[in-house]
């Protein structure tokens, strides 16, 4: 039976990248300049690939998304609405960019965007499970 085991980034610049979710994000990693890395939050694994290194692998030129892309989000919850504002400030101060304020939906969740360097997208959010 498989298992889903991680998310994966294919990225233009690793140790951009690598350092964005490292000292932004607080995720845990060992990477060392390699062209592969793996991060850590909680029980989540997020791994990257760079690009280039990729396509020389697999023999193949793949097309990328440029600038901010809505190929997919990476999310990350927070317990309390409120927190949801203060990471959105910390982050962006950070070199997050910002794309969708923090704002409370109707279906219960405080949530809010940025991008990374490659402009995938990240979600922050909380939800007040009482109102779902």
């Amino acid at each position: 039976m498989l298992k889903f085991d991680a998310v994966g980034l294919f990225v233009n610049d690793m140790e951009e990248m690598v350092t964005f979710y490292r000292d932004v994000f607080n995720m845990q990693t060992s990477w060392n300049k390699e062209s592969y890395a793996e991060l850590f939050s909680g029980e989540m694994r997020l791994i990257m690939y760079s690009r280039k290194d990729f396509e020389k692998m697999t023999s193949k030129k793949y097309s990328y998304p440029n600038n901010i892309n809505g190929t997919l989000e990476l999310s990350f919850g927070l317990p309390k609405f409120e927190d949801v504002d203060k990471e959105y400030s910390r982050v962006i101060s950070l070199g997050a960019k910002p794309i969708f304020p923090p704002t409370d939906e109707p279906w219960g969740q405080r949530t809010c965007y940025v991008a990374d360097p490659d402009g995938n997208l990240i979600e922050i959010s909380s939800f007040n499970r009482k109102q779902i």
